[in-house]
């Protein structure tokens, strides 16, 4: 009879360590997968398919936009604060097409005065541009439609595309 309990004892004493190392690895898994717990990344030499830094994106566009846009991908630039690159995420025609928008409006860019709110010219941006309506076009809901697919961020939390040029020496300097 000893031996019995002893046996059982021992299968109960193995489950529970079996049991318990499930819940750890289920854990640690659930830390990894909501960021709060991260892994060191490679060295210099890992390969491009283990680097998570970019992805691709594949994209079936049925008529929106203008022009080839060619291999899109994503490169997470940095997570705090989070910023991201988005490759080819306008074609050629699509950026003739704003320039071509915005030139004859393009006023010189000013900051808000803190005191009063209002717009002034300042040495610190030099630059020019203007605002363009939401959804002011085809080509334009196109591209804010696509914005939002990208940043999953609906259209109407969007604001008009600014369109900015800046020649060269031209800057837009941090003014707090």
């Amino acid at each position: 009879m000893a031996k019995g309990r002893q046996s059982r004892k021992r299968t109960s004493t193995s489950t529970l360590v079996m049991s318990m190392l499930l819940m750890l690895t289920i854990v640690l898994l659930l830390l990894l997968a909501l960021g709060i717990l991260s892994l060191p990344v490679g060295s210099d030499d890992a390969s491009p398919a283990h680097d998570l830094s970019s992805f691709g994106r594949k994209v079936l566009e049925r008529g929106a936009g203008m022009g080839e846009r060619g291999d899109q991908w994503v490169e997470i630039l940095s997570w705090e604060p989070r910023a991201f690159l988005y490759h080819n995420f306008l074609s050629k025609e699509e950026c003739e097409y704003l320039i071509n928008l915005a030139t004859p409006h393009m006023r010189k860019s000013t900051v808000v005065d803190s005191k009063t709110g209002q717009s002034k010219d300042s040495r610190v941006r030099t630059s020019s541009g203007m605002f363009l309506r939401r959804g002011q076009d085809k080509i334009i809901r196109a591209i804010e439609k696509r914005i939002a697919d990208f940043t999953f961020i609906p259209v109407e939390h969007g604001e008009g595309l600014q369109i900015l040029h800046y020649e060269e020496g031209q800057k837009y300097e941090p003014h707090f």
